[in-house]
């Protein structure tokens, strides 16, 4: 049993690259490689030079350090950036503009709310509508590759844009993982 731990550890040692064995190389280094450029954002119509997104964000910038995070990274949605950003937000915009009548007049049924969403364009198979508490109403809309979701209630017609989730076809949250 020794022996087959000693040639173990031996054995993962082999093709152990050192940066000290081709030094000055033309590759960039490793620190580099491994950081992504992210999308670039810039101010969408309409909105001041420092963007502050109100498109989905799951506000984690480093790696899980828990299980538990790490294990539901699936539910985590994709932030938008770029142009789909600014699609994101327009629609988001055109959302709450045509929900707010609805609003004002207290009208929180899931179809009216649905009603409102395809008379701005988005396919019937494509919004979900669903009560939420006595005096709300809940909505999804796969409008890919943009997903739309939110509520209104008395108080507020809230709209956000994302782009999906991990390993999940669609734009509802995922159920399962592993």
């Amino acid at each position: 049993m020794t022996v087959l731990s000693v040639l173990g550890v031996l054995a993962a040692g082999c093709g152990t690259h050192r940066p000290e064995d081709n030094a000055g190389a033309a590759e960039p280094s490793r620190a580099a490689a491994a950081a992504p450029s992210g999308p670039a954002d810039f101010p969408c119509p309409g909105e001041s030079p420092s963007p502050t997104p109100t498109t989905h964000s799951s506000g984690r910038t480093a790696p899980p350090t828990d299980h538990y995070a790490e294990n539901h990274g699936f539910r985590v949605p994709f932030p938008l950036h770029g142009q789909r950003r600014c699609d994101g937000l327009a629609a988001v915009g055109r959302i709450e503009r045509a929900l707010e009548p609805l609003r004002r007049r207290g009208d929180f049924d899931p179809v009216s709310t649905r009603s409102a969403l395809t008379g701005l364009g988005y396919s019937a198979g494509k919004v979900q509508s669903a009560q939420n508490g006595p005096a709300g109403v809940s909505f999804l809309i796969d409008a890919s590759p943009l997903c739309l979701e939110g509520t209104m209630n008395s108080r507020a017609t809230q709209a956000d844009a994302f782009g999906g989730y991990p390993d999940h076809p669609g734009c509802d949250a995922p159920s399962g993982g592993h």
